[in-house]
């Protein structure tokens, strides 16, 4: 964890009153272009990697991705919602519950039983909060015209 906490002292000085002015500035919501183009970087690089065999640009793109989950989780923090410890808390938890065949010793006589598993849990997870999955379509508009907006910036369009 000594690189996961080298870069979030990275992230807090760059947003720091000494620190970079961009970075000082960002928000959530100014972060969305970064986010989508980090991942669609992401995508390139796993392509790279499965037509030439080098890792080198998805270990790169992985990184910037990982700057993104790490920038949100500073500013987070900042307004006192949640650290990034918080965010891999609750993605490690999950990843527990979500596989109790692994982490509980519990055992499915087929795919189909484990999968259906999988979705009562994810089903349970999601008790009380379903409106959030209204809101995924409009997400997903958002994220086209992002998509659009970074292949205009990186020249594609």
């Amino acid at each position: 964890m000594e690189e996961i906490d080298r870069l979030k002292e990275i992230v807090e000085t760059l947003r720091s009153e000494n620190g970079c002015p961009w970075d000082r500035v960002q928000t959530h919501e100014s972060l969305k272009p970064e986010c989508i183009e980090e991942a669609a970087e992401v995508i390139n690089g796993i392509n790279n990697y499965t037509k030439t065999g080098d890792a080198e640009n998805l270990k790169e793109e992985l990184g910037d991705l990982l700057l993104q989950v790490m920038f949100h989780s500073v500013i987070a923090d900042e307004e006192g919602l949640f650290t990034f410890d918080d965010v891999a808390k609750t993605v490690s938890e999950k990843m527990i519950r979500r596989h109790p065949h692994v982490f509980a010793g519990v055992t499915y006589n087929s795919k189909e039983e484990q999968h259906a598993a999988w979705e009562e849990i994810k089903k349970q997870e999601k008790e009380g909060k379903e409106w959030f999955a209204d809101t995924l379509p409009e997400a997903f508009e958002e994220a086209k015209e992002l998509i659009e907006k970074a292949k205009e910036r990186k020249g594609y369009k």
